[in-house]
């Protein structure tokens, strides 16, 4: 398994109108092969931004640079950048390997 997690931190008082924007967006992940499940997490509210994660699991790496350089990446980002003034910078990617994993 291999997960992608970008942080994003969102200015108080934009956090609504953040969770409009992607709740109310496609992904166009469903679609997507090697695509496993995704998450929206809102976590701490900060000093002047309150902080969320968005959490994607894919089957491999090779799955998730294949979604990245896609139509549906393209189609899922459209307009993305019309939305700046909602976030205190850019989101922070992280990509993790799996080395171990446990289920119920």
């Amino acid at each position: 398994m291999y997960l992608t997690m970008n942080r994003f931190k969102v200015k108080t008082g934009k956090e609504s109108a953040f969770e409009t924007v992607w709740k109310s967006r496609d992904s166009h992940l469903q679609s997507v092969p090697g695509f496993v499940n995704f998450h929206l997490m809102r976590g701490a509210d900060r000093e002047g931004y309150r902080l969320y994660a968005s959490h994607t699991l894919w089957r491999s790496e090779a799955d998730f640079i294949a979604w990245t350089t896609s139509e549906a990446f393209r189609a899922a980002h459209k307009g993305a950048g019309g939305h700046g003034d909602l976030y205190l910078g850019p989101p922070e990617l992280e990509v993790f390997e799996s080395i171990q994993s446990i289920s119920a």
